[in-house]
């Protein structure tokens, strides 16, 4: 499987991005899927993970209420929408598909991972 993310950028604090990570050579539909982060300096931290079917969210804390993660299997692709981003959310922003079909925040429980996308939340 190979994982391409997409969508990062530059955005003033506040504002909102839409990130999409599209999955080629094999389908992911079986696949729970998951994004990470990591900032400069610091250690990749879970983001937001969905199951197979696009149910189960579980974010982290310190984005739950802002970012949306969802998944469009027939497109093969899963998306993290991120709303009122601050500052504190710029990193590096990487999707990863599951060993298993459940929504996990264990990153060792990843099989697959994308090249990451930078988001940067200017102040």
């Amino acid at each position: 499987v190979q994982l391409q993310a997409s969508g990062g950028g530059l955005v003033q604090a506040g504002g909102s991005l839409r990130l999409s990570c599209t999955a080629s050579a094999r389908t992911t539909s079986n696949n729970g899927m998951g994004w990470f982060r990591q900032a400069p300096g610091k250690e990749r931290e879970f983001v937001a993970a969905v199951n197979w079917r696009g149910g189960s969210p579980v974010y982290a804390d310190s984005v739950k209420g802002r970012f949306t993660i969802s998944r469009d299997n027939a497109k093969n692709t899963m998306y993290l929408q991120m709303n009122r981003l601050q500052a504190e959310d710029t990193a590096v922003y990487s999707c990863a598909a599951a060993r298993s079909s459940m929504s996990t925040t264990q990153s060792t429980s990843y099989q697959y991972w994308g090249q990451g996308t930078l988001v940067t939340v200017s102040s």
